[in-house]
């Protein structure tokens, strides 16, 4: 855990040229005030006492205006510039060295159980505003543009996505424009109609 906070620290200075010194990061840098809460709040939460990391999560909430449900998996060196307005739900999975912006939202379409959040691979940079929502895969080395829309959508790796649904605009350095495949539901995904489902109809 000190490794990782260490880290986490390290990822502000990398990132943030506003952040002049560690001792700047740690007493200024609200989003990272909610990343070591969620540290500790992901630790309780699986150790099985969740309410308490419910109420710690909702704390970091009203203290820094980033949400990030204490489920939530995350990655080594993660860095969020500014925080206001992030939204991260339960089962959101984003790996090591990713950047995120403020007001961006890793959320689930309501038509799912089980698995609903997307999955963020390395080293992925999503800017300000984008919305990810469903159970979607987003590769490794992706940039994910302002205000972008990705719903139910895998993103490939080594890629730039931009847009309103978004769209493949670079691919391993070179402009391209493609459409986003269409997320494959998984056995740890229950669309919300299944569960519901009569026995007469099912």
């Amino acid at each position: 855990m000190l490794r990782t906070i260490r880290e986490d620290v390290a990822a502000v200075l990398h990132n943030d040229p506003a952040a002049r010194s560690v001792l700047e990061a740690v007493l200024c840098h609200t989003p990272l005030h909610a990343i070591l809460v969620h540290r500790l709040a992901h630790w309780l939460y699986l150790r099985r006492l969740r309410l308490v990391a419910r109420l710690l999560s909702s704390l970091a909430r009203l203290f820094t205006g980033v949400e990030i449900h204490p489920g939530a998996q995350i990655g080594r060196r993660f860095f969020i510039d500014h925080g206001t307005g992030v939204v991260v739900g339960e089962t959101a999975e984003i790996g090591d060295d990713c950047v995120m912006f403020h007001g961006v939202t890793l959320g689930g379409t309501g038509k799912q159980l089980g698995k609903r959040h997307p999955s963020v691979g390395n080293g992925v940079l999503m800017g300000t505003g984008a919305t990810l929502l469903g159970p979607i895969r987003v590769g490794s080395n992706v940039k994910i543009g302002a205000l972008s829309f990705v719903r139910m959508r895998d993103v490939p790796d080594d890629v730039t996505v931009v847009g309103a649904p978004a769209r493949i605009v670079k691919e391993r350095g070179v402009r391209v424009d493609k459409e986003l495949s269409a997320t494959v539901l998984s056995g740890d995904t229950i669309p919300v109609e299944q569960r519901t489902a009569s026995p007469s109809s099912a």
